[in-house]
């Protein structure tokens, strides 16, 4: 990822509401699936990621907008972990919880989102939280978005459920040396774990 991240415009708010109103979480820490609502956890911050499939862990900083605007980005280099924007849901709460990090690594190398692109349908990611679960979410889509015309409703608008957006740099350019796309994951809860 390069130095600026994705703009959050003021239209888009990262709510956790429903139309039919909140949910309790059940003791196996899922909600019940009404017939009009996707499964929600309660609110807990996230802690670390691991995306089996792919062999990438992370622990997960809290990231905020910078006076412009735009995402931070978590700090570069060989080991640096990924981000949670805390502007979104936690993962685990209706909503889109968005997860940053670089794909490669200041001075070469691979970043900690360097493999996003080899996941495929069902491949889980398994975020731990700061209340002792594990909110896992299965991966259905993975799209590059130029950075010029990146749709903002699509990546960060609400969603019915519980939803995750792993978002790193795309699309090259050896002539500028900069990365003109962003590459999103998108992935919808399907269980916890206590």
């Amino acid at each position: 990822m390069q130095s600026s991240g994705p703009e959050v415009p003021s239209s888009v708010a990262f709510s956790a509401t429903a139309t039919a109103g909140p949910v309790e979480p059940s003791a196996a820490g899922l909600s019940d699936v009404a017939t009009t609502q996707s499964p929600v956890l309660a609110a807990s911050a996230p802690v670390s990621l691991n995306i089996p499939s792919v062999r990438q862990q992370s622990t997960l900083l809290q990231l905020g907008l910078r006076a412009d605007g735009s995402l931070e980005v978590p700090p570069d280099g060989p080991t640096a972990p990924a981000g949670w924007y805390n502007g979104s849901p936690t993962p685990g709460e209706r909503g889109p919880a968005v997860l940053l990090g670089h794909v490669n690594a200041v001075g070469g190398g691979p970043g900690v989102f360097a493999n996003l692109r080899r996941l495929k349908g069902g491949d889980t990611l398994e975020v731990a939280r700061a209340d002792g679960s594990t909110a896992v979410f299965e991966f259905y889509r993975g799209e590059p978005f130029a950075k010029d015309a990146f749709p903002s409703e699509t990546v960060y608008g609400d969603t019915e459920g519980s939803e995750l957006r792993v978002i790193t740099c795309d699309g090259y350019d050896p002539a500028t040396g900069l990365f003109d796309d962003n590459y999103v994951v998108f992935a919808k809860l399907l269980s916890s774990l206590p």
